[in-house]
């Protein structure tokens, strides 16, 4: 079950979370709230403000609003007041994958180097223990990397020093 862990970042009416999963995704609010017809005098119209929307928290996994306030049935009947909240279920299912920007430059870094370097996929994947499908997957953005595998394909393949910088 998908559980929303932290909140990336917010521009206007899109939100980047992280999922108990790893993956980070991007939610277009604009979009969704066009799409549920959420119109004036709607609980919910309020996000359509970017103020309003970027109050956002994350309460029991899920993005919550604690400035809007809807009218739900309680458990044991009658109405009761709560936060506007989107079960993480629905925010995952309506989310995209954010751009894989660093996967991308890793892909086209290794390729860039391999030619540089004048050598073939087959080459480089003889050099450094892997496949040349392993390599074209990695070249082309279609296979994630083990920082290891990393490691090896760019010190032993290519000849290269790797370094990682978390800003």
């Amino acid at each position: 079950m998908p559980r929303v862990l932290q909140i990336n970042w917010i521009d206007g009416l899109t939100i980047s979370v992280t999922f108990n999963n790893g993956e980070s995704k991007v939610i277009d609010f604009q979009e969704f709230l066009n799409r549920n017809e959420v119109i004036e005098g709607t609980p919910e119209y309020i996000l359509k403000d970017p103020q309003e929307f970027a109050k956002v928290e994350i309460d029991s996994n899920t993005l919550s609003w604690k400035n809007v306030k809807q009218t739900i049935p309680g458990l044991h009947g009658g109405l009761i007041e709560a936060p506007y909240e989107i079960c993480p279920d629905t925010i995952y299912a309506i989310s995209q994958p954010e751009g894989k920007k660093d996967e991308e430059q890793i892909g086209r870094l290794v390729k860039d180097n391999r030619m540089k370097a004048g050598m073939t996929q087959r080459e480089l994947a003889a050099r450094s223990g892997t496949t040349r499908n392993y390599i074209s997957r990695i070249e082309n953005n279609r296979s994630d990397i083990e920082l290891g595998t990393l490691r090896k394909i760019i010190e032993v393949g290519l000849g290269k020093k790797l370094e990682i910088l978390i800003k």
